[in-house]
């Protein structure tokens, strides 16, 4: 079958490689459509944290927000997966372990994740192996755009549950990225006042587009607004601080973004402000309800996406060429049998 791999940083290429097998355990997805992310580019760039630790190491498959259709299953799964739409958790953890059979399965030390961590390959491919364990079943009627957007919206879901949100409470979200504005999007379907900060204001068009109309820089943040919840979904190390400062005391900070170098927090401000800090890793938990947001109208982020691309186009997008034609989104997908 066809698949990009990344040879080395800043190389890759689609190749002709082995197809996957339904071994036990294991089903065979035939790919629909499949998300580029911030990881992905990390990874083909080189500065990803796992190629330094050996996590991760090239040549590498990509690809880990995908749907696709169930088109073989391993002797001991249930053989009513075939055919089915789905997609799947990111995270697959060994078992075994005392994480694993407490539910927290991402955060398994041995886990592999698809695409991205200890050797799975991803979905950037014709077909995908995935353990059946760590399928979820799309509704009727979610197309493939919305079936490959559902794992970066278990992120977003699983962070406004952890800013823990009342019903007319006041949100603001850090970084109008993919991330980002599907926090936005979900916050809202939770009635939620949601505010956006982004770094300039290149990002107003498509949240306005979206329904959002409280978009600040931090040139123009009102400091007199009182945040009950702040999110951060950036890349910026110097915006995890920026949360706790900004947040009413006995708030919620939230930290689903990652920086590429160092962030700090001074404990003092959390602390004296008695201030609830979270970090979210990955959908695991978040799939399901994502799924059925999508399925009843209350979130559509299909805005987001700008452009849906071939095999023989990941290399340039992941080098950072935005797809002629592209829209104003942040998010590109990509058709493997394009």
């Amino acid at each position: 079958m066809r698949a990009f791999v990344v040879t080395g940083p800043g190389r890759g290429e689609v190749q002709e490689v082995p197809a996957p097998v339904a071994a036990p355990g294991l089903v065979v997805v035939d790919v629909e459509r499949a998300g580029v992310c911030g990881t992905d580019a990390e990874l083909f760039s080189g500065e990803m944290a796992y190629l330094e630790t050996g996590e991760a190491r090239y040549p590498l498959r990509l690809g880990h927000e995908w749907c696709g259709r169930v088109s073989a299953v391993g002797a001991d799964v249930d053989a009513a997966w075939l055919g089915r739409r789905v997609t799947g958790d990111t995270m697959l953890g060994c078992g075994h372990c005392r994480r694993c059979t407490s539910g927290r399965q991402h955060l398994c030390a041995d886990r592999h994740e698809i695409g991205v961590r200890n050797g799975w390959p991803g979905a950037l491919a014709e077909q995908l192996p995935v353990p059946a364990s760590a399928l979820v079943a799309l509704p009727d009627g979610l197309d493939p755009v919305l079936g490959a957007l559902v794992e970066p919206a278990g992120n977003a879901l699983r962070s406004v549950r952890a800013a823990a949100l009342e019903p007319g409470a006041r949100v603001l979200v850090l970084g109008p990225g993919t991330i980002g504005l599907l926090v936005a999007q979900v916050a809202r379907a939770e009635g939620a006042e949601v505010h956006l900060l982004g770094p300039d204001d290149r990002f107003r068009a498509l949240a306005t587009t979206l329904g959002f109309e409280q978009l600040w820089t931090s040139a123009t943040l009102d400091r007199g607004v009182a945040f009950d919840a702040v999110v951060d979904a950036s890349n910026d190390a110097r915006l995890p601080a920026l949360a706790v400062e900004l947040v009413e005391p006995g708030g919620h900070v939230v930290l689903v973004g990652l920086s590429g170098r160092e962030s700090r927090l001074d404990s003092r401000s959390v602390v004296l402000k008695d201030v609830t800090v979270t970090g979210v890793l990955s959908a695991s938990g978040g799939l399901e309800g994502a799924a059925r947001l999508f399925a009843e109208g209350r979130v559509d982020p299909r805005p987001l996406v700008a452009a849906t691309v071939g095999l023989e186009e990941v290399a340039d997008v992941l080098a950072g060429t935005r797809p002629a034609g592209a829209g104003p989104g942040p998010k590109v997908h990509v058709d493997p049998r394009a």
